[in-house]
């Protein structure tokens, strides 16, 4: 008979570990690590999970496995092998199939230097993985141009170079290659070659700035000017590879630097390795969250799984906030200078592969992007909902005059134009934005009940807490009180009111969502303003008619009809006018413009 779950929980040690999840099929769909084993397996049975996943994930757990290791480091390496090699279901996964490309320093006597993506456990010396190919091409032309090495493949053994079994190539007599080949080149010289190149990849570029500036102060002393602007051109190749990727003091040396941003559903983390002051390695990558993993659980997670990846034997990290990766390496959280802005070159970097991979989701998967979008405005506004629908209302008068209000529509977004209202004030004399206001919204929504169409999941009212509170009356009144999210947002500096609460919200100026409300009400303020122009312009027309005496108003709309506007009205002839409206108010209209043309 097996093992109860809850018997496995209670028995398990209180040491550092790594646990396994098992389903009723034996699969592996589970991997964790903890400092207290018990401690940490028993939270999953004892609390209640507000995550969905992770109470499917508990619900599914027939058995537990668990591994005791010495050390929390330890733990997360073994963890991160065991997610690599089981790939469970539930577990955040740093997968990635490509193969990076290394620059190799072969072992064999005249070593030639190579890029290549198969790592062969011959002695050789490998320098990467670099994660783009363009790195590797502008450090290995950097090298050409600096020394000259071998190409070939030939076995350079010191027999058959003294058996004169090779003759030198085309390489030689193009100034590529020294022709060790036939001995031109001694091995202790060619080495001394790779020694400097090997400084250079690993981002030490003092050293060999030094002795090209040597080498070129010689020749200018022996009056070889030519010889002497060869290695000044070398020179300057170095320097501007280094000041190319130079971006702090060299003091900071052997440091690797990590950073993460993530949303509802993704993170994103990059890693930067810094030599000697220079940047000589960058990654960035999405991480999909599985059981709403912090920050803190994504990094610790890409830190672990990054070094292993790209060799990494620092000591020293920086990072924007505390994370554990064991007691062998040094976790620092930089406050002010260089070292800070390390960080916030990587967490710009994340962010801008954010913006890129939301560019190509937008094009590639725009549901995806729209699912995105309506996730962290319900987290940015506190709703209960996503906002697929929401309607924005503005009020337009000028000096009181006209009065009108505007009520725009948004789904999923973005603008539903054939959904958009206007309306001409009825009940509310002279310029009363809050009396306007409410009587708008119950208008709106009483229509909408009458004909069960859908209410939106938000409403959004321009204008602050007056007009919020009048909104609210009108939603009182026809019982949606609680049952559509409202908000007010004032211009000034844009901040997001709530009923009942004094305290305005501000969201991040940068922030998707306040950029989609600012739409909203920069919408409906055109929509308003548009409908309000037109109604003066027609009243303006209508009233410079009617001072013509003995003109009613259907006389007026036929003029109006025939000639589009007043201004064309006025410049008629008497036989255009009377053709529309007869002998006796052609007259008369004619002889009104011929006096106020006088």
């Amino acid at each position: 008979m097996p093992t109860s779950l809850e018997l496995q929980v209670q028995t398990l040690p209180n040491s550092p570990g790594v646990y396994q999840y098992f389903d009723k099929e034996d699969v592996i769909i589970y991997v964790g690590k903890a400092k207290n084993l018990k401690k940490r397996v028993s939270s999953y049975f004892t609390k209640n999970h507000e995550n969905g996943k992770t109470r499917v994930l508990v619900k599914k757990i027939v058995r537990i496995e668990h591994v005791v290791v010495d050390t929390e480091t330890d733990a997360l390496l073994l963890e991160n092998n065991l997610i690599k090699k089981y790939k469970p279901r539930y577990n955040v996964l740093l997968k990635d199939d490509k193969s990076y490309p290394w620059i190799c320093i072969k072992k064999e006597r005249f070593p030639r230097i190579f890029s290549t993506r198969r790592v062969v456990k011959d002695g050789s010396e490998y320098f990467g993985p670099y994660t783009n190919m363009r790195t590797v091409h502008a450090l290995l032309d950097l090298i050409k141009e600096l020394y000259p090495l071998r190409t070939c493949n030939y076995d350079l053994s010191q027999e058959k170079i003294d058996t004169d079994k090779y003759k030198v190539c085309l390489e030689y007599h193009l100034g590529n290659c020294k022709g060790p080949c036939e001995g031109y080149q001694t091995e202790e010289d060619y080495l001394e070659d790779v020694r400097a190149i090997r400084n250079i990849i690993k981002g030490n570029f003092k050293e060999s700035l030094q002795q090209f500036e040597k080498i070129m102060l010689d020749f200018a002393a022996d009056m070889q000017f030519e010889e002497a602007q060869k290695i000044k051109e070398k020179l300057a190749s170095l320097q501007n590879y280094q000041a190319k990727s130079t971006i702090v003091n060299p003091s900071i040396n052997n440091v690797d630097v990590f950073s993460i941003i993530s949303d509802e559903s993704h993170g994103y983390a990059n890693f930067f390795k810094i030599m000697n002051g220079s940047i000589v390695q960058s990654y960035t990558t999405e991480i999909k969250k599985k059981l709403e993993e912090t920050d803190k659980e994504l990094l610790e997670l890409f830190i672990i799984e990054t070094r292993q990846r790209f060799n990494s034997l620092s000591r020293e990290i920086f990072v924007p906030f505390k994370v554990n990766v064991g007691k062998d390496i040094k976790v620092t959280i930089p406050k002010l200078g260089d070292k800070k802005r390390i960080v916030e070159l990587s967490e710009r970097n994340a962010k801008f592969y954010r913006q890129e991979q939301f560019k190509q989701i937008k094009i590639v998967d725009p549901d995806r992007h729209v699912k995105r979008i309506m996730a962290q405005m319900q987290k940015d506004l506190r709703l209960g909902k996503e906002p697929r629908h929401i309607e924005c209302f503005d009020n337009s008068n000028i000096q009181g005059t006209n009065p009108v209000a505007a009520c725009v529509v948004f789904k999923d977004g973005k603008p539903s134009k054939k959904d958009y209202r206007y309306f001409n004030i009825k009940t509310v004399e002279g310029p009363d934005d809050f009396a306007s206001m409410e009587e708008v919204v119950y208008r709106r929504y009483k229509r909408l009940l009458d004909e069960e169409q859908p209410l939106p999941q938000l409403i959004v009212i321009d204008g602050g807490k007056g007009q919020l509170s009048s909104a609210l009356k009108s939603l009182d009144a026809l019982g949606l009180r609680g049952k559509i999210a409202i908000i007010g947002i004032a211009k000034r500096l844009e901040e997001i009111f709530y009923p009942g609460d004094p305290v305005p919200l501000y969201l991040d100026k940068k922030s998707e969502t306040l950029k989609i409300i600012q739409y909203l009400r920069n919408e409906a303020h055109r929509f308003g303003i548009t409908f309000h122009r037109n109604k003066r312009s027609k009243s303006a027309i209508q009233s410079e008619l009617e001072q013509i005496p003995d003109i009613g108003k259907q006389t007026i709309t036929n003029l109006l009809r025939k000639f589009k506007s007043a201004k064309r009205v006025k410049v008629a002839t008497f036989e255009e006018l009377k053709e529309v409206v007869g002998n006796a108010r052609a007259q008369k209209i004619y002889k009104h413009y011929q006096k106020k043309g006088k």
